[in-house]
């Protein structure tokens, strides 16, 4: 029988009482060099194997204030992460955000915008008002969410870059139904990044999304490894199976975030958290081993019985 940890909890206790053994948790002290990145294939630039997807986060600021967003972010800067995936949200929610953004020694971030309108004059507004309120000339990336105004926005998208206004430009998906417009669009244009949803039980991308983003030289960053929350509750006290000791796995949200990793065509995996010390454990996933192919096939059958 196994006996690594099965719930967030029980991970949690078991870093603090075994940290020295694990190895994991090891790398992930502050201060530790360095998380294994990849390259963006358009120009070399390296990115970390994983980052934050923050719209949980900052959608949260209202009631919770900038606290959970101010640790996290702290913390992703302490594991050696750097990507922040955001939305536009308010002026107000968006103003305490770009707050955040700008405070010292976070000038180092990589920050994966959107515009999520299908209007083509409220998207430049959007972009407008994210430069303004996030202080950031260039943008690292824009990305036109979820497909939504796609043939209005890409070529101010391609203009913006252009005039230096952002230094990267992509499309991006959430949804299975909309692989077959993005692979048309993969087809025709050569964003420099798509942003898939991909994951042990999600992973439909791999089949033809992910091969073309190699093909055509594209990085890829993927959203949903936990599903919205809907993973947890399929996994939800099922024993984490021994052999994922094989690939150095100590939770089921490593196990996600493994499977993801493991295929090499992604360039960054986001995970969306709050809480500090969850963003920890995720970012585990990124050290030791991975899965092969075999393995990962066998992650794929395990998680689809339950």
């Amino acid at each position: 029988m196994s006996s690594l940890p099965t719930t967030r909890r029980a991970l949690l206790q078991h870093l603090t009482m075994a940290a020295a053994l694990l190895p994991s948790a090891t790398l992930l002290r502050a201060g530790q060099p360095t998380m294994p990145t990849r390259r963006i294939p358009a120009t070399g630039e390296a990115l970390p194997l994983l980052g934050f997807g923050s719209s949980a986060a900052v959608v949260s600021i209202p009631t919770a204030g900038t606290g959970p967003v101010d640790g996290v972010l702290t913390r992703l800067l302490e594991l050696g992460g750097r990507v922040v995936d955001t939305s536009p949200r308010s002026e107000e929610i968006d103003r305490s955000f770009g707050q955040l953004l700008q405070q010292p020694g976070r000038d180092r971030l990589f920050i994966a915008a959107k515009l999520n309108t299908a209007n083509g004059a409220e998207g430049e507004a959007q972009f407008r008002m994210t430069q303004k309120l996030f202080g950031r000339r260039p943008l690292d990336l824009l990305q036109v969410e979820s497909l939504r105004g796609l043939e209005d926005h890409w070529p101010r998208l391609r203009a913006w870059k252009d005039a230096g206004d952002v230094r990267y430009i992509g499309v991006t998906v959430s949804a299975n139904a909309d692989h077959e417009r993005m692979e048309a669009f993969m087809r025709r244009e050569r964003p420099d990044f798509v942003h898939v949803n991909y994951s042990v039980v999600e992973a439909e991308s791999e089949q033809r999304l992910l091969p073309l983003a190699r093909e055509r030289g594209m990085a890829v960053l993927t959203n949903r490894p936990f599903m919205n929350g809907s993973y947890f509750r399929r996994v939800a006290d099922r024993p984490l199976p021994a052999w994922a000791a094989e690939f150095d796995c100590h939770s089921w949200a490593q196990f996600s975030l493994k499977y993801i990793l493991a295929n090499p065509i992604v360039t960054c995996a986001l995970v969306e958290t709050t809480n500090p010390a969850h963003l920890g454990e995720n970012f585990g996933a990124a050290f030791g081993r991975l899965p092969n192919a075999a393995t990962r096939k066998r992650m794929r059958d395990l998680v689809r019985t339950f």
